[in-house]
């Protein structure tokens, strides 16, 4: 799939759980929870020598998943991250050096930015969507619609300090494809197996991203 494919997946969910797991074999019963609760997507993040096995299990547990790595900061993660099944990448920052070999690979990249000059890097690559991170410590959505101003064909994922309580304000700005973050899947309720919780956040989370719960 292609940057515009998948962001208009992105569109659809709304929300993409950020995911730090540290124990592969809470993988397939964490897909199942988000799968469950109406996220079938994850963004797992590359901070623990476990995302690489965690993700490919997710992926043979539920095929169907819109799988991705984050917190990818260089090319050789994006070739472990590749083998092991994602279908995206999702970077912190703008690296030019892994924004151009996803280019090369032909795979979809969403790299971080937090300033117009980062944006302007992504245009000259012909990205229009990026991350917003960190997007509450950076300003929050005042900021984010301050430097989105000039630059009107540019659409964002904003991760960072989100959670449920403020979703639906972000989701409200059209410039906004979905919303990165965790709080449907902490890490500690990972590591606790506790994936009925999860699923229930989950479904929560959903709710509120289509206007209800919140």
């Amino acid at each position: 799939m292609t940057n515009p494919e998948i962001a208009s997946l992105f569109r659809a969910l709304r929300v993409v759980p950020v995911i730090v797991i540290e124990d592969a074999k809470h993988a397939a019963p964490l897909a199942a929870a988000l799968t469950d609760g109406g996220l079938p997507c994850a963004e797992v993040t590359f901070r623990t020598k476990a995302a690489a096995d965690a993700l490919r299990r997710m992926r043979d547990a539920q095929p169907e998943m819109l799988l991705g790595a984050g917190t990818v900061l260089t090319p050789a993660q994006v070739d472990t991250a590749v083998d092991a099944g994602a279908s995206f990448i999702v970077a912190p920052g703008f690296n030019p050096a892994v924004v151009d070999y996803c280019a090369e690979r032909e795979m979809p990249v969403f790299p971080g930015i937090c300033t117009p000059s980062e944006i302007e890097a992504a245009l000259m690559r012909g990205l229009r969507v990026v991350k917003f991170f960190p997007a509450e410590p950076a300003g929050g959505l005042p900021y984010l619609k301050a430097i989105a101003a000039p630059y009107g064909d540019v659409e964002f994922m904003p991760t960072g300090g989100i959670t449920r309580a403020n979703l639906a304000s972000y989701l409200a700005f059209p410039r906004i494809v979905a919303c990165g973050g965790s709080w449907m899947a902490p890490a500690d309720w990972i590591a606790n197996g506790d994936f009925a919780a999860i699923r229930a956040e989950t479904e929560r989370t959903v709710a509120a991203a289509q206007g209800g719960e919140t």
